[in-house]
């Protein structure tokens, strides 16, 4: 059994040497009695009980000379199990496939950030949704992509004196009698805006994971706070695994307060940071995900060799899907989870698609 004790996020971990091998990045620093989790790599998953330490990952002083078993004699008395003692159980190396991510839900396929496009998403194969929180007048969280209603509702029509139609301006009861859906098809007249909380309830009946973008957070001080406050009323959804929840933004300030007040969740900056600055990031962010636009495959490892992962968006074609997995991604963020799946199926098989 190979094991590394980290004790903080600014300690160091043992390499396979026994010498220091620098910071230690968000995902290994604060892991817990969880799996760790890798996107679409090769991940070690170990099962541990501490109390003051964590246990993760390879060490050379676990693996210099076998330790006798303790029936044996000369074997070394079990130890009371007291403050900071680390155990572990044997580890498994498995390979995980890259995520699918519905951008907006199956967006291509429905009204986006509705349920309507999150029940889409699911029946067509999509990992994860994409959604994005903006804030009403009296601070509820709802999942829209614009700042203004106007794009995907039917605002104009039924407060039309209300110019510019800012989400900000609106309360929850007012947003509640927008349709939502008729701007994309008739079919789903009706539908309404949905609630962060309701999106949470929708893909936890799924089993989707949920990708949670802060939009604008600059104009909602202390969205931060109250995003981790709705998540944190399901328990379901505080779990650190980066399948389950991610909470990414463009705005890189606000994902390191979102950090600091829900250390547990697994965060991630939309974008493209400078490659010397990749290691300093990884204090508090588990992921980088640039437009794929931007990206190189060099660029991929080096993120990979800082410890976070690499979500792309928005590829819809099969090609630029198969042009991401070739440089290496973890997964891919997409308005066509239906052609994501196809992808993968004819990858899995050796075929093209």
């Amino acid at each position: 059994m190979r094991i590394v004790t980290v004790r903080t996020r600014s300690a160091t971990r043992s390499s396979r040497c026994g010498h220091a091998a620098g910071p230690v990045s968000k995902r290994t620093s604060r892991l817990r009695l969880r799996e760790v989790k890798m996107f679409g790599r090769k991940r070690l998953v170990a099962t541990a009980v501490m109390s003051a330490a964590v246990v993760i990952g390879p060490a050379a002083h676990a693996e210099a000379e076998p330790r006798p078993p303790l029936s044996q004699p000369g074997a070394p008395e079990p130890r009371p199990r007291g403050a900071g003692d680390v155990w572990a159980v044997p580890e498994v190396l498995v390979e995980d496939e890259p995520v699918g991510v519905a951008h907006r839900g199956a967006s291509g396929a429905a009204p986006e950030n509705t349920l309507a496009a999150f029940r889409a998403a699911a029946r067509m194969g999509a990992d994860m949704v994409e959604v994005d929180v903006q804030e009403t007048k009296d601070h509820a969280l709802v999942l829209l992509h614009d700042s203004t209603l106007a794009r995907t509702t039917d605002v104009e029509d039924v407060f039309p004196e209300r110019k510019p139609w800012k989400v900000s301006d609106f309360t929850l009861a007012e947003v509640k009698r927008l349709d939502a859906g008729s701007w994309f098809g008739k079919r789903y007249a009706g539908e309404r805006v949905p609630t962060l909380t309701e999106a949470m309830r929708e893909m936890r009946g799924s089993g989707l994971g949920m990708l949670v973008e802060l939009k604008d957070p600059a104009k909602y001080p202390g969205v931060e706070r109250r995003v981790a406050e709705a998540l944190r009323a399901d328990a379901y959804w505080t779990s650190p695994d980066p399948r389950r929840l991610v909470v990414q933004s463009f705005d890189w300030a606000s994902v390191r307060r979102f950090d600091a007040i829900m250390p547990g969740a697994s965060t991630a900056l939309i974008g493209r940071p400078k490659a010397s600055a990749l290691r300093g990031h990884a204090a508090y962010a588990d992921q980088v995900n640039p437009d794929h636009r931007d990206l190189t495959a060099a660029y991929v490892d080096k993120v990979h060799a800082a410890g976070m992962d690499v979500l792309t968006w928005t590829v819809n074609d099969a090609k630029g899907m198969r042009k991401a997995l070739g440089l290496g991604v973890d997964g891919v963020i997409t308005d066509r989870p239906d052609v994501w799946r196809e992808v993968m199926a004819a990858a899995g098989s050796g075929a093209a698609a």
